[in-house]
């Protein structure tokens, strides 16, 4: 999955005078152009996806390609199930976005999330979605789309990512739910081990700015309810004393799947000199 991470995000920021072209802004719009087609699936509103999508879209369906008749018809279909059937009716979130255009054409890519509930208990499959967009008539068009479920590697690997932004952010929530309960955390720069209460208070009280945290290297290892993740994080921005930081750190972390969901049970690194 690192793999499918790191070509998407070469595309995304290859400087080349196409994708510079692309805007914040054009980004913007395109990633609300997502949103409202995923609404528009979800309430089955035939008329606002006749709109969205190109009279010569083709997808990618479980059974081979679909045109674009065909996907609205079950997008309709599976909105009035859902109507019928609330309970059964998955909670969807996008998030991950990558996003590369010109002023005719874009790609978007992004995260699924799918949560339902069975036997009182959450489940979250994930999925990648990749859409291909051209502007027609002053407006974008969805011309072309596909997707694929993400593995326990790929899952692992998304949360890693999570798991930097909600450093930087001091998202204590974050932590709160993916650390398991009895969970470890050795710190990288005074070998100190901590429960999660007292790793969650050592974030809170850390007074450094992380301005960027980068992976890399990263390899994952998945034996049944257990994986091991390996790499090196590159944290950028100032300490605690405010002065300039740029620190590399080699990490382990070990993850358990409890409730059908991924958890941090340890982590470790060690200071790159």
């Amino acid at each position: 999955m690192r793999s499918l991470l790191t070509a998407v995000l070469l595309v995304a920021t290859a400087a080349s005078p196409v994708s510079a072209q692309c805007s914040d802004a054009e980004k913007k719009k395109l990633e609300e152009f997502d949103k409202s087609w995923s609404d528009a699936t979800l309430r089955g509103d035939r008329a606002q996806l006749t709109t969205l999508i190109a009279d010569d879209y083709m997808g990618a369906g479980i059974t081979g390609a679909v045109n674009r008749a065909t996907t609205i018809d079950n997008a309709v279909r599976q909105a009035e199930q859902n109507r019928a059937n609330p309970q059964a009716a998955p909670r969807l979130a996008y998030d991950s976005y990558v996003i590369t255009c010109t002023p005719v054409s874009a790609t978007v890519t992004h995260r699924n999330m799918a949560t339902t509930t069975a036997n009182g208990r959450e489940q979250t499959s994930y999925s990648r979605s990749v859409h291909v967009l051209e502007k027609r008539g002053g407006r974008w068009q969805a011309v072309g789309n596909a997707g694929h479920a993400l593995n326990d590697g790929a899952n692992l690997l998304y949360m890693e990512a999570d798991w930097n932004e909600a450093y930087r952010k001091r998202d204590a929530a974050w932590f709160e739910r993916n650390y398991a309960d009895d969970a470890t955390d050795v710190d990288s720069r005074t070998g100190a081990i901590q429960n999660k209460a007292q790793a969650i208070a050592a974030m809170k009280s850390d007074k450094s700015v992380a301005e960027s945290l980068e992976l890399s290297e990263t390899s994952v290892r998945v034996d049944g309810n257990m994986a091991v993740v390996t790499g090196i994080n590159r944290v950028r921005g100032r300490d605690d004393q405010g002065k300039p930081m740029d620190r590399r750190v080699r990490f382990t972390d070990t993850f358990i799947k409890r409730d059908g969901r991924w958890q941090v049970w340890a982590t470790q690194g060690t200071t790159i000199p």
